[in-house]
């Protein structure tokens, strides 16, 4: 039985002062509820506050993105030994918005994947489709090239350590979502390739994530889906009560 996961990417939102009042506030909501995984993404600027408030409770930092390499001349970047020391379990790799802004190709995505993981830190891989792959016809294509360029690098082992999330490109911040039944069907198509990859007990092992417009209104039939393991929720989880409806789906 996959535990759900909800993962809240705060992306560029959120000073240090307004980051210490939404987990106040959404330890008021959450802390102490064990039904479901809650994984917090706040800016870089913050993870450190966030780590103070959150050492203790039942919430996870994570980070929104990191640099394959250990250490150097990389000016502006963050590397795995960094996000460790602060205290990150999980940092977000493949963000459309960091294919589509900033150029990550999907060798670059999967390098980034198997760094974290080298420092102990679980990677959120994203993967999706823009709207004219969905219109073409070409989701399961687009899909199965980003995941192939992880499946190259990780081994069997490491897949265990693995968080996949499901973006259609198409409804991220647009207030469209695809059905659940659209949103399950690609989703058992990921883990079917993770399964003839690796093995049956590794894809029924991975959760994989929805994320793209995920919202109080369709997280229960979402999470109703069989290979639905969770959502990785990006503006809702800027407010506490809102993600705190998002994480106790169970009650809704």
């Amino acid at each position: 039985m996959r535990k759900p996961l909800v993962a809240g990417n705060w992306k560029m939102n959120k000073t240090v002062t307004e980051s210490v009042a939404l987990i106040k506030e959404l330890l008021d909501f959450i802390d102490g509820y064990q039904k479901t995984e809650v994984v917090i993404c706040p800016p870089f600027t913050s993870l450190w506050v966030a780590r103070e408030l959150i050492q203790d409770t039942s919430i996870i930092l994570g980070a929104q993105n990191i640099h394959y390499q250990n250490e150097g001349a990389y000016t502006g970047e963050i590397s795995a030994r960094m996000l460790q020391n602060i205290g990150c379990s999980y940092v977000i790799v493949g963000h459309s918005e960091r294919r589509d802004y900033f150029k990550e190709s999907s060798e670059v995505v999967a390098r980034k994947a198997e760094q974290s993981l080298n420092f102990g830190i679980k990677p959120i891989i994203c993967v999706g489709e823009k709207l004219v792959d969905r219109e073409t016809g070409k989701t399961r294509e687009v899909v199965k090239e980003e995941l192939e360029a992880v499946f190259a690098i990780l081994k069997a082992k490491e897949m265990a350590n693995v968080v996949f999330a499901y973006e259609p490109i198409w409804a991220i911040g647009t207030g469209k979502s695809a059905t659940p039944q659209d949103a399950n069907e690609i989703i058992k198509y990921i883990r079917a390739l993770i399964e003839d990859k690796y093995n049956e007990t590794i894809a029924q092992k991975i959760r994989i994530l929805y994320g793209g417009s995920v919202n109080q209104e369709n997280i229960s039939s979402l999470m109703a889906e069989s290979d639905i393991d969770g959502a990785l929720v990006g503006g809702v989880s800027l407010q506490a009560m809102p993600f705190s409806k998002l994480v106790k789906f169970q009650q809704l």
